[in-house]
């Protein structure tokens, strides 16, 4: 299994991928190089130069029938997106603000999928030979600042710090079907949320198909497709583990600013 991770180290940014535990520089200059995990910092693990940097996120609001359950609402007949910004996005064991006075601040655990290549006007039964990859993301939500369920503005959603995302993307031909793989999430080492992403309201193939019906999806752009049910809220100074199986394990603190 290829896991790729992109890091900060030495004063530079690189390209790394997973070997026997340890990180393997791919830079040119220090290829093969290996590096222990705490040793780095961990950026997003996606390509930022074009044409792979994504122009754009695009997330979705109860896509899991368990949680549209936990929230008393009926799952929706169409999927519920809205789109965030790249600056949101941090990468693995960094530092999400929990603003001064919030009342209600929660994970969400989520697969994502990574565009390979440009995809308009995809069909569902095309639509993974357009995904490069996956990785997992932690999709906090502010629920003090939410207008309603069904629109949630920018402050809950797009702020920055508010996205973790990695450790690894996982390239597409190593998971053999996206759509039976397990999500957990642990707080201070305790689980709070499990779920499998047979779950779905709305599957991967049909996301591509749903989203390039009207608007064209470029090398880089992510989709983070749902969490399910189990959110609860994260005070100051948790530790919080968003995994998805085969994919990886997203560590995250929480701090006040």
């Amino acid at each position: 299994m290829s896991k790729h991770a992109r890091i900060a180290w030495a004063g530079a940014v690189h390209h790394a991928i997973e070997q026997d535990g340890r990180l393997e520089l791919q830079t040119p200059a220090f290829k093969g190089r290996l590096l222990s995990f705490d040793e780095v910092v961990w950026l997003p693990p996606l390509v930022d130069t074009p044409p792979h940097r994504p122009r754009t996120v695009l997330a979705l609001a109860i896509n899991y029938a368990d949680h549209a359950k936990e929230l008393a609402f009926k799952p929706p007949e169409e999927p519920l997106a809205f789109a965030k910004g790249a600056g949101s996005l941090i990468g693995h064991d960094g530092f999400t603000v929990r603003p001064a006075g919030v009342q209600n601040m929660h994970y969400e655990c989520e697969l994502v999928v990574v565009i390979g290549r440009e995809a308009r006007h995809v069909k569902q039964q095309d639509a993974y030979d357009f995904v490069r990859g996956y990785t997992v993301a932690n999709d906090y939500a502010i629920r003090d600042y939410l207008e309603n369920w069904y629109r949630p503005n920018l402050r809950v959603k797009n702020r920055d710090t508010g996205t973790p995302i990695g450790p690894w993307l996982v390239d597409a031909a190593d998971i053999a079907d996206p759509m039976k793989l397990a999500l957990r999430t642990t707080v201070n080492g305790q689980l709070t949320q499990q779920g499998t992403t047979a779950d779905m309201v709305f599957d991967v193939p049909m996301l591509i198909e749903y989203f390039s019906s009207f608007m064209t999806l470029y090398p880089g752009d992510l989709i983070l497709t749902g969490t399910p049910d189990g959110v609860v809220d994260c005070p100051v100074g948790s530790v919080v583990v968003t995994e998805v199986e085969g994919i990886g394990a997203l560590r995250n603190t929480i701090v006040g600013n």
